[in-house]
């Protein structure tokens, strides 16, 4: 061991690295790419084969009646108003679920679990950041699952003979639905998955949050209605996204029907359970947001 006062014979070597030099793109840069991984991910782009099979199965299993409702419209000539773009959305909520349930513990459990979330929420990228970003990719991987049968649907339908300007207003119907699905789910489903390091838990809490809350919704209402509670069976539909954009879809739009026993039947009242539905929307991103926090302190 040299003394202190002995000359230091340390060597600095280049071995040929050299500064970047290029354009440093800042935080939307990050948060874009960020969000694009996060949508392609819910997807299984970016992984295994395997990782694929499940979201592209459960989206062909969607397609499948329209594909087939859009055919038998087609070959028998059957009128145009088949098509229900909104009863659409509340039959496959099963499928939604599946998909929902399988997909958002790869973009909140699993950096969690690897520790490597550390690493993401170090500047510029921050924790709210982060946590936002990656709601609003699972919010368009929804979008894009829900959207999609109806699209086929709607060109399907168009195809055959039906009328553009018939079928607008329905399809507006619908696609405004589509999003606030997208919006509610996300956020019951981030929640939940942010919450657990199991891959496992998180898939079964989000099927219990999502799946059974919808049955229990139904089977509440139900009860309110045979109490003659007509309003708290409307206001029960909170309890559950599929319910809720199905009775708002009925009340404010017009459509069918299909998850609701209780649609809102009063105009006031639909746009207030609207209100409260995105207030608690903002919560569970508050609370989502401080889940981060914490783990990035």
């Amino acid at each position: 061991m040299s003394s202190p006062t002995s000359p230091r014979s340390g060597v600095i070597h280049d071995i040929g690295y050299r500064r970047y030099d290029g354009p440093r793109l800042g935080l939307p840069a990050i948060v874009g790419s960020l969000l694009w991984s996060g949508l392609l991910a819910t997807f299984g782009f970016g992984r295994s084969g395997k990782a694929k099979a499940l979201p592209f199965a459960l989206l062909g299993m969607t397609l499948v009646p329209a594909v087939v409702m859009v055919g038998i419209m087609a070959f028998m000539g059957l009128n145009a108003g088949l098509l229900d773009y909104s009863g659409y959305l509340a039959d496959s909520s099963f499928l939604v679920v599946l998909f929902v349930a399988a997909q958002a513990p790869v973009l909140f459990s699993r950096d969690l679990r690897s520790g490597v979330i550390s690493l993401y929420l170090a500047r510029p990228l921050g924790a709210t950041v982060f946590a936002l970003t990656r709601w609003a990719s699972l919010v368009l991987a929804i979008f894009a699952f829900v959207l999609t049968p109806v699209l086929v649907l709607l060109v399907g339908g168009l195809a055959a003979g039906a009328d553009l300007t018939e079928e607008l207003p329905e399809v507006v119907v619908a696609l405004v639905g589509a999003i606030l699905l997208a919006l509610l789910v996300a956020t019951v489903a981030a929640l939940v998955s942010s919450w657990t390091l199991r891959r496992g838990l998180a898939v079964a809490g989000s099927i219990m949050a999502l799946l059974v809350g919808l049955g229990v919704t139904a089977g509440l209402q139900g009860g309110a209605q045979m109490a003659g509670r007509e309003d708290l069976a409307q206001w029960l539909a909170l309890l559950s996204p599929f319910v809720l954009v199905d009775s708002l879809q009925v009340g404010l739009g017009g459509a069918a029907g299909g998850n609701s026993v209780a649609p809102v039947d009063d105009t006031a009242r639909g746009w207030l359970m609207l209100a409260v539905a995105l207030a608690l929307m903002v919560l569970g991103l508050v609370l989502l947001v401080r889940r981060y926090r914490s783990k990035g302190a």
